[in-house]
């Protein structure tokens, strides 16, 4: 794996922050795998939003693979 690209996907994610942010959600980064899937956790509003699997497909998955090709996707995992 390599430490620039998860440096890469943690900056997209921090300029996507502010949006899910003013609808009182947030989205963490946890960690990227060998095979390029990011893995965020939902927060706040996010987590229990019935439209959550669309946020994250639509926007965070999407803006993420448009600035970075090489991610495959971008998947939810539930807060421990």
């Amino acid at each position: 794996m390599s430490a620039e690209l998860e440096t890469k996907v943690k900056n997209v994610i921090e300029q996507i922050r502010p949006y899910l942010q003013a609808d009182g959600g947030d989205v963490k980064f946890v960690r990227l795998s060998e095979d390029n899937i990011v893995y965020v956790e939902l927060q706040g509003a996010c987590h229990s939003c019935p439209m959550a699997t669309m946020t994250l497909k639509n926007g965070v998955e999407a803006t993420v693979k448009k600035v970075i090709p090489e991610i495959v996707s971008v998947e939810a995992i539930e807060p421990v």
